[in-house]
């Protein structure tokens, strides 16, 4: 056991202000990522800040016709909130498609947002990770990449996010609210929060020092279907393959690069009154597999293609 020191934030801003002042501080609040990567010796905070019981939970309407869900709330609130259901029902299926519901009922929004890499490398502290040690090499290269990016990688890191929320949230164009320890709060996309690793991978967000994420805010949901389709080598208790969420004339990737991917290309190409296979393939000529995942290009293909049709009502 590694000796850390533990406060209980009273209110955001102190929290914010004591992360930004204190060496090694880390956020905590359902704590169900953190705590494992720190059993495991990957994460070594110094100082938790447990943010978990601030008064940033809930879920209530924007003026423009949007929703705000605060940070705190639960990943299992969300998903079963009548708003969302109604309006943003790809949100609620891809998180139901993430974790067991004893998570879920733990795990809450800003968390799940900065959830780390699943590469087995990652959290194997004996083999070489340039996000764990900056400079030591990327195992995953030349090991067993399987669940590898294929999109966005580089020689540093071939890693993959494993949100599927952030998937979903990615499609919708949701933003995140962030409070720094000024006192100033901004607004990033969603998209924007995550870094794709080019030779520094062990910067994932473009969160500062003791930025604290309080709230993410949905916009008016997109005109047409939405839906969240996920494919895994187990039904329950095994990491994504490849994931797709659909919001209207909107797709995005999960488990494919290191943040959500948005599907920029096969957009336009839908737009341009291409079939929905046609979209993905487009989409897929800018993909690198590395060989063991080489099988995600069809399984991505497919996937997406039977999300857009049954999105758009005419089945899978």
């Amino acid at each position: 056991m590694r000796p850390f020191t533990y406060e209980r934030a009273v209110d955001a801003l102190g929290a914010v202000k004591s992360a930004a002042a204190t060496p090694g501080a880390r956020f905590i609040a359902g704590g169900t990522n953190l705590l494992d990567l720190m059993k495991l010796e990957i994460e070594q905070p110094q100082h938790l800040i447990d943010v978990g019981r601030l008064d940033l939970a809930g879920i209530a309407p924007t003026p423009d016709g949007g929703l705000r869900i605060g940070a705190s709330t639960s990943n299992s609130t969300v998903a079963a909130d009548p708003q969302v259901l109604a309006r943003y029902p790809v949100l609620s299926q891809a998180i139901v498609a993430g974790g067991s519901p004893q998570l879920r009922n733990k795990a809450s929004v800003g968390g799940n947002l900065l959830q780390r890499t699943r590469c087995a490398y990652f959290y194997d502290t004996t083999k070489p990770c340039n996000k764990r040690a900056p400079g030591s090499g990327c195992s995953a290269l030349e090991g067993l990449n399987r669940n590898a990016a294929i999109f966005g990688a580089s020689t540093a890191c071939i890693a993959t996010h494993t949100s599927d929320m952030a998937v979903a949230l990615a499609a919708l164009g949701a933003q995140v609210e962030t409070l720094a320890a000024s006192g100033e709060t901004r607004t990033t996309a969603v998209l924007d929060l995550y870094q794709l690793p080019g030779d520094t991978p062990q910067i994932e967000t473009s969160l500062a020092a003791g930025d604290l994420i309080t709230a993410v805010v949905l916009p008016p949901p997109p005109a047409g279907g939405q839906i969240y389709r996920k494919a895994r080598d187990r039904a329950s208790y095994a990491g994504g393959l490849a994931s797709v969420a659909v919001a209207g004339g909107q797709v995005a990737l999960g488990m494919v690069a290191l943040k959500p991917w948005r599907a920029h290309t096969a957009e336009a190409a839908l737009t341009a009154g291409a079939s929905p296979a046609e979209a993905i393939a487009r989409e897929l000529e800018g993909a690198s597999p590395l060989g063991r995942n080489d099988f995600k290009l069809p399984l991505v293909a497919r996937l997406s293609a039977a999300a857009i049709h049954e999105a758009n009502g005419r089945g899978a």
